[in-house]
Parts: C-alpha cells; structure tokens; sequence
C-alpha cells in the first residue's frame, strides 16, 4: 500500500456549499488523491485534554455554529465510522479518551462533503488536547504510521482566522495583514522551515492579527508533525481568500 499523503485544510464556514469555487477546488484536491482507507480528522472546533477520539458509530453531526439559515441545519454526513483506526490511535498514543456520543463538528464534515460526497470511508475526529505547536507536533509524529496503513490525516482550521477583521464580502481584496501573513506561511511551509512555523507568534507578520486565537492554525502543525520524519513534495493546493481570510491549503506527501 503507497503511503497516504497528509492534508492542511482551511475549511470554511457552513456557507462554504454555496461557493462554487471553493467547492470545485477541494472536489479537484480529492480526485487526485489515492482513496483512503480511512479519515483521520483533525479539527480546530474540538479541543479537549486528554486527547480524545469521537464516535466509531453512527451519531448526531455537529452543528458547532449560530445564526445561519435553518438548511444548514440539516446536512447530513453519514460516513461509516472507523473503530479499527480508534484501536489504532489508541496504540499510538497512550491515555487516548474515547467519547462515542461526540460527532464531526463543522470542521470536519463541511470539507468532507465536498471531497467525499458519497460518504463512503470510515472518518474518525480526534481532539486537540492543547494549542501548544511543539506538543502538537509530537501528536502528528505519533500518527506518522497510520499513513502506511492508508489513512488520510487531515488538519482542518484556516490559514488566517479573525472574524472581527472579516472583509465586507467574500471577494474582496484581502486587508494586508491577512495577505502578510498567508504569504509568509506558503514560504515557510513550501521552503520546509518547521521551526518559524512552530514559533510563528514571534516570526510571522501580523501573527496575532491574524489569529487573536491560534485554534485555526493549530492543526497545521498536526499535519507538519505527520510528516516530519520522512518530508516530501509539500505543497500549496488551494489559495485565494474569502472575506478576507487566506484559504490557503496544503498537501504534503
């Protein structure tokens, strides 16, 4: 089995379905993919210490968000679970908490839709336990074998993430912070320089502009770390904006 390669998404809000263009792109990103055996999803809306795994059965989606119109609402994701891939984390990483009540929140399952409409693989959503970089790192290192096994590890946030600074409308030019920012990550990322990226708070232009809360951008380095020990071919897919925030996205492997 070819290793899976590792994915660093930004996924957007429930409106994401109404954009065409964004929707084409991921379709576009999964087809070229080899199928996975399984999802490994890791989200910016679920932290939780200790580090924990959803629902290996049928449940409830998440609908982690408010003041949207009723029919997003009522999206449905049916994807099997993927208990084998739970035993698997569970191996890997020690004190791992199971909590089979949990579903895919909003960052999971909205990009999903469009990569995998057919809700046909096993996803599993597993938490961050902290915003650290470095110990998120060590996480994403600790999944690196389940890419042998056919499992797609994917991080899902934003690449730039402040609501209060959104531009008026989702085509407008971006505010320079955001383009600041998003730039000098697709540097970072492409050129291989993990240790700015894990220190990005004091390296990256307008950091802390762009991430008054670093949750979005946390599960690059979840993805960074899944590849850290064999790296190749890393890679912006998808680029633009959207109201402002880069939707930049990246493959590595």
């Amino acid at each position: 089995m070819n290793r899976m390669p590792v994915l660093y998404l930004s996924h957007g809000a429930p409106p994401l379905a109404d954009d065409a263009v964004w929707t084409a792109e991921l379709a576009r990103w999964s087809a070229g993919l080899p199928k996975p055996e399984a999802i490994l999803m890791v989200s910016a809306h679920w932290e939780e210490a200790p580090l924990s795994i959803g629902a290996t059965r049928p449940v409830p989606l998440v609908y982690d968000f408010w003041g949207f119109p009723e029919h997003y609402y009522t999206v449905r994701y049916d994807a099997p679970g993927a208990p084998e891939l739970a035993a698997d984390v569970r191996k890997l990483i020690p004190g791992v908490h199971q909590d089979e009540e949990r579903g895919l929140d909003h960052g999971a399952y909205v990009p999903l839709v469009e990569m995998y409409p057919d809700a046909d693989v096993p996803v599993l959503q597993m938490s961050m336990p902290t915003l650290d970089p470095e110990r998120l790192f060590e996480v994403g290192r600790s999944l690196a074998p389940l890419r042998d096994q056919g499992v797609l590890i994917v991080g899902s946030g934003f690449t730039t993430h402040n609501l209060r600074a959104m531009s008026p409308a989702p085509d407008a030019p971006p505010p320079a912070w955001s383009a600041e920012f998003d730039e000098w990550t697709d540097r970072a990322v492409e050129g291989g320089d993990v240790d700015a990226l894990l220190d990005f708070r004091a390296k990256a232009p307008a950091a802390r502009i762009a991430h008054p809360r670093t949750e979005h951008f946390a599960p690059l380095f979840v993805a960074l770390g899944a590849d850290a020990d064999a790296p190749s071919g890393r890679r912006s897919v998808i680029d633009g904006y959207w109201f402002g925030m880069a939707k930049r996205s990246f493959q590595f492997g």
